[in-house]
């Protein structure tokens, strides 16, 4: 009995030890596998390269196209004089030459609706447009409008690529963007960068443009006018329109594109009417600084300020007056003069409009009918005029000053019956230049206070203290308000 359990104990241990021994053998074959890794994967096979964009620009190339527009200009013959006889009666015309712009546009409608920028196409007799496909296609202008930079063409073809417009709107800052077209005529070319900034304008504001801007680093060259910025997922955001050169001239990567939302709006109008309807106000406004906001004795910065307003205008019959701030319009809040001008012209002549304001910091709401924008009369909805120039002057504010007179009046072209006092020199180092205040200003107010004379400008302003003062500025009709900080 005894020599039996030995047995099935001995059994037993033999047979946890063949165990242990298996698991040990396991363990470590696991070890040495682990120890090489790449015996234990496939081999990867090729495929495309990371953050490339070949599939989005083979899905959107083909419906950006290169636009030639030839124009006919005349000029004088470099041998006007014809002693001899040599040139007949022809030495003695202007000679006719043919110009032609080169551009670049985006195939909208796959009926042959392609949009690009007015400046290509502008004074031109003859446009044709390269397909990528090879042809060359004649184009019939359907309208222009160069408050927005945008022209609409179209082509006799059908089921033509296209692309298909984004909601500009939801552009983020950082957002990648690719920027399409024939810079120089080198052929069609894509370049990248990102979105820079948004809601950018240009210089010549007040001159009836209308911008909105995409600001892109993505390079923009000369032939890239009317070309497409699209995202990575192919949508149109943009019409490239133009760029901020070097001092050569070149890009210096601070390029312009025309926002999506604000080209699809300018098409369907072309399309309908052939021309472009806005709606407008008829007041000038500057935003509202920090000075100026302390001057109204607002608590903070905020809204733009009317600088004036047009008799018989839109405005002035709904009761808008001088000096009102305009924080809303249509409870979309304002803070950017461009912004407010963009958002007034994107509704019809007709429209009536919601204005919040704020007058003798109590705030009202205003409704008001818009007229129809004229880029000939409008005034400038956004207008400051702030360009500082000056000379030699004096006092709290750095500038000299004299009495209005009627001859004075004349000669700036100011309306009869105008009061105030003219600035007659601007120190260079003074506060008024810092401000923005030229020679030939005329101050017609100091902290709403109506201004006549130099001793009511004086009196003011030792009034007013330390604190900035609001003026009123009337620059050869214009008028603006601008706030400066006097010296003690």
């Amino acid at each position: 009995m005894h020599l039996d359990k030995l047995l099935v104990n001995n059994a037993e241990k033999i047979k946890v030890a063949a165990i242990g021994f298996a698991l040990l053998f396991a363990i470590t074959a696991c070890k040495g596998k682990a120890a090489n890794p790449a015996l234990n994967f496939a081999p990867v096979p090729d495929g495309a390269p990371q953050n490339s964009y070949a599939d989005l620009v083979a899905k959107v190339a083909p419906a950006v196209v290169t636009i030639r527009a030839d124009r006919t200009v005349r000029t004088q013959n470099p041998f006007p004089f014809d002693p001899f006889g040599l040139f007949g009666d022809r030495g003695q015309q202007p000679r006719e030459t043919l110009q032609r712009a080169l551009g670049s546009g985006v195939i909208v409608s796959a009926d042959g609706y392609i949009l690009t920028n007015h400046h290509v196409i502008d004074g031109a007799k003859d446009i044709h447009v390269d397909l990528n496909d090879g042809r060359t296609l004649d184009a019939k202008l359907i309208g222009s409008d160069p408050p927005s930079d945008l022209a609409l063409l179209k082509v006799n073809a059908s089921s033509l690529p296209t692309l298909t417009p984004g909601d500009s709107d939801k552009v983020r800052v950082g957002d990648v963007a690719l920027a399409i077209g024939n810079p120089f005529g080198v052929g069609q070319t894509v370049t990248m960068g990102i979105i820079s900034a948004k809601g950018r304008s240009g210089p010549g504001l007040g001159s009836g443009n209308f911008e909105d801007f995409l600001q892109t680093d993505a390079p923009i060259n000369q032939g890239n006018s009317g070309g497409a910025l699209v995202n990575t997922v192919g949508e149109l955001i943009g019409i490239n329109s133009q760029i901020l050169p070097g001092q050569g001239g070149g890009n210096i990567g601070i390029g312009f594109a025309i926002p999506s939302n604000m080209a699809k709006t300018v098409m369907d109008q072309l399309v309908k009417n052939g021309k472009v309807r806005r709606g407008q106000l008829g007041i000038t406004v500057s935003r509202v600084t920090s000075d100026i906001a302390a001057g109204l004795g607002m608590p903070e910065a905020k809204g733009v300020i009317v600088n004036s307003v047009k008799s018989g205008s839109a405005a002035e019959r709904a009761g808008v007056r001088q000096g009102d701030v305009i924080t809303a319009i249509n409870d979309t809040t304002i803070n950017d003069t461009n912004a407010f001008r963009n958002k007034v012209a994107s509704n019809a002549p007709g429209t009536e409009v919601t204005l919040t304001i704020l007058r003798d910091n109590r705030e009202q709401k205003i409704r008001a009918t818009l007229g129809e924008f004229n880029p000939e009369t409008a005034p400038g909805e956004n207008e400051n005029g702030n360009t500082p120039e000056g000379s030699n002057g004096g006092g709290k504010l750095g500038v000299s000053v004299e009495p209005l007179t009627p001859d004075l009046a004349q000669e700036l072209g100011l309306r009869p019956g105008t009061q105030g006092v003219v600035i007659d020199s601007v120190d260079p180092a003074g506060p008024a230049v810092a401000a923005g205040l030229q020679r030939g200003d005329v101050i017609q107010e100091v902290n709403r206070q109506p201004i006549k004379s130099v001793d009511d400008l004086r009196s003011a302003i030792d009034k007013n203290g330390a604190k900035p003062a609001l003026l009123l500025i009337n620059r050869r009709g214009d008028t603006i308000y601008l706030a400066v900080r006097p010296r003690q």
